[in-house]
């Protein structure tokens, strides 16, 4: 109000001589007395412009740039308002993304995992658990008792709300900065003010998501490996542990037979009707079997305990029962159908090489995007100063590619997509090369269990009921009889281990 004051003041002061030296015609000057209604010669008198109106028309241009400058700002302030709204959008999952490791899951084992994120669901998995470990462990129960219970599966399903994390902050737009500065001297204080907006950021914030969204899908097969693996470990532990289990029971017997010929022989050797000889192989066969008994014994601590930390068991929950012997041979054996086909289309560690590639050659896509500009700010300027009016602007924020040109970062982007590239095709040969070793293995110990059960147990069986008749008959002596007893456990022993090597193949040869 006081600056426009002033400058009426002004104007007028420089209207006045204006006003002063006009005339009439005739060349008189300006009566003093009050001028009455003006002719019409003077109304063609040309008089000077005023200044005052001059200055009135720059106020209001200057008005309407201002008007038009507070448009424009607006207008971007919209703009930034929008792009804040559309990047807030990005939100998490309800369920983290885990419905799709649990499918995952669940197509490979049977089996669903759970994400126990709460109370509720882990007291429910702990009560399952105890449901199951009340009868004697299956197969299908021990991998389902291991989904539920095994901690460190747990932990890597944490992995999922990392990723996620990392894609919902990539599909948002960084914050804005306030930049506020104030100066102060000479009667005189002068503050700026500006808004910063990541403009590039919001440019490449598509390309940016959908790298992050590979990654979390690479994440999620990670954690759908991970499940399987555990699956996978229970399984094998099982048949590890069972069969460890039964093989103490054979083992004790050949532990029996061997004490009692051994004390059969230092009787007689006593009573001088055995020889040295005689009496010297029959300590080592006990010698042998005692050592024997004592690895069993101890490998059957092993697999159990290998299947307690497989099923992430504690505490009271280590008194489960294991049946006492191994399922039985099927009638015949799988024959997979284009085995490695299906290993390029089902495994997992296929799909994350792929998911890998695909990430990385996003994330060469965005490289080469912000090759030569990686720093786009855009803001809205605002200074004032003492005895000054308001003045505002816009800032601009570029990265000059003066001595980096991108080249390098680019460089390395297409280094590392070409690393990925060969990873995966390593991955492809690895996965069809087990796939058929896989097969080999599960073939052969399928037709070496269905050997021991058709041929060497039965022959076994016949040699030794011969034996007895001959003995029945005195036509053997009792450690001739006893030395054929050993030699069926063994081979029952034998059906045993190779009966569990094929359960063990089949579980690899069925985990994709």
């Amino acid at each position: 109000m006081n600056k426009n004051l002033s400058r009426f003041a002004i104007a007028l002061s420089m209207c006045a001589p204006a006003l002063a030296s006009a005339r009439f015609p005739g060349g008189s000057p300006a009566p003093a007395k009050p001028l009455g209604p003006l002719r019409h010669p003077l109304r063609r008198q040309a008089v000077p412009r005023c200044p005052a109106r001059q200055l009135a028309r720059s106020d209001a241009a200057a008005r309407q740039r201002r008007d038009a400058w507070r448009r424009e700002m607006i207008r971007f302030t919209l703009v930034a308002a929008a792009a804040l709204v559309l990047s807030g959008c990005a939100s998490f999952s309800p369920d983290g993304g885990f419905s799709t490791v649990e499918q995952l899951t669940k197509e490979r084992t049977g089996q669903s995992p759970t994400y126990q994120r709460t109370a509720d669901q882990a007291d429910s998995a702990q009560a399952r658990v105890a449901e199951l470990m009340k009868q004697a462990l299956t197969a299908d129960a021990a991998v389902e008792i291991a989904l539920l219970n095994n901690r460190g599966l747990q932990a890597s399903f944490t992995e999922l709300g990392i990723a996620e994390s990392d894609l919902v902050r990539a599909g948002r737009l960084r914050n804005p900065s306030l930049a506020y500065g104030r100066l102060s001297g000479g009667g005189t204080v002068e503050i700026d003010r500006a808004v910063m907006f990541d403009v590039l950021g919001l440019l490449t914030l598509p390309l940016a998501k959908q790298v992050e969204q590979r990654r979390f899908e690479q994440t999620q097969f990670q954690a759908a490996l991970d499940a399987v693996g555990v699956a996978s470990e229970a399984r094998r532990s099982y048949f590890n542990a069972v069969a460890a289990q039964q093989l103490v029971s054979y083992y004790g017997q050949v532990k029996d037979a061997a004490d009692a010929s051994d004390e059969l022989a230092r009787r007689m050797a006593a009573a001088g009707n055995f020889s040295k000889l005689a009496r010297m192989r029959e300590q080592s066969f006990h010698a042998d079997a005692t050592a024997q008994m004592a690895r069993a014994q101890h490998q059957a601590v092993a697999e159990r305990e290998r299947f307690v930390r497989a099923l992430g068991l504690g505490g009271n929950q280590l008194d489960f029962k294991l049946p006492e012997r191994l399922p039985d041979l099927p009638q015949a054996p799988t024959e997979p159908m284009d085995a490695e086909q299906t290993a390029m289309d089902k495994r997992l560690d296929v799909l994350m090489a792929k998911r890998a590639a695909e990430s990385t050659a996003r994330s060469l896509g965005l490289t080469k995007a912000t090759r030569f500009i990686n720093v786009l700010n855009v803001g809205y300027q605002n200074q004032s100063s003492t005895g000054e009016s308001r003045r505002n602007g816009y800032e601009i924020e570029l990265e000059l590619p003066l001595f980096d040109f991108g080249s390098a970062r680019v460089a390395r982007a297409e280094a590392t997509y070409m690393q990925a590239v060969h990873r995966t095709a390593q991955v492809a040969v690895n996965a069809r090369s087990e796939v058929r070793e896989s097969y080999s293995a599960y073939r052969t110990a399928y037709d070496l269990a269905r050997h021991y059960r058709d041929e060497v147990v039965p022959l076994k069986k016949r040699i030794s009921d011969e034996n007895l008749l001959r003995y029945n008959g005195m036509l053997s002596s009792v450690f001739e009889l006893l030395a054929d007893s050993r030699d069926q456990v063994m081979s029952v022993a034998g059906a045993v281990e190779s009966l569990r090597d094929y359960w063990v193949a089949e579980t690899k040869l069925q985990t994709p």
